[in-house]
């Protein structure tokens, strides 16, 4: 559809919204919005430096309490954000509240994957390349051990389609990505009667 209006959740540094503006001509306004004032402040330079000022808003908030009111967004997007909300059903039932009715949730996420010898090589780069190569650049062991612990926790792909459509959402469905280690799940928010 044309004139599409967004919402980019944990946006971080605009880096998704910025690359669907690139992409999609139907996008006419969009919502990048993050609970880090840092993150967002690094945004808005690159927001700036694509003079989309005027399209993209930032907003500082959390994704379990978004402050715009029901039926506002064409679509909600999340990237690699999900599994850091301290409680994924109510995160996904405030996306499905903002949005319209026949608007879309795509979620962009980590998984692990099915395949067994995929999944054994994917958890030892989780578990040992990804921190060493972390703590080399950053100093920070801990924070790279982080990631792979909320891959490894987080719910499966049944799991997370399960609670899209207990928060309402239709249609959902998963398309992985890099052997699985990535998946996009989308669902639509039922239509007007």
């Amino acid at each position: 559809r044309k004139n599409l209006n967004a919402l980019d959740l944990a946006a971080g540094t605009g880096d998704l919204l910025l690359a669907l503006f690139s992409n999609n001509g139907n996008i006419s306004s969009a919502v990048a919005l993050d609970m880090s004032a840092e993150m967002l402040a690094v945004a808005e330079r690159k927001i700036a430096r694509k003079n989309l000022q005027n399209t993209i808003s930032l907003v500082r908030a959390d994704a379990s309490e978004i402050p715009f009111p029901e039926n506002s967004f064409d679509a909600v997007t999340i990237a690699f954000g999900i599994r850091n909300v301290p409680d994924v059903d109510i995160a996904l039932e405030q996306m499905y509240r903002v949005l319209k009715p026949d608007g879309r949730v795509i979620i962009l996420e980590f998984a692990l994957p099915e395949n067994i010898v995929m999944k054994t090589l994917f958890l030892l780069y989780l578990r040992t390349f990804v921190p060493a190569v972390g703590a080399i650049f950053s100093g920070d062991y801990k924070a790279y051990r982080y990631l792979n612990k909320t891959v490894e926790t987080f719910l499966s792909r049944e799991e997370l389609c399960r609670a899209m459509q207990n928060a309402g959402f239709i249609d959902v469905s998963i398309v992985p990505l890099t052997f699985g280690v990535v998946c996009i799940y989308t669902g639509d928010k039922p239509g007007r009667l």
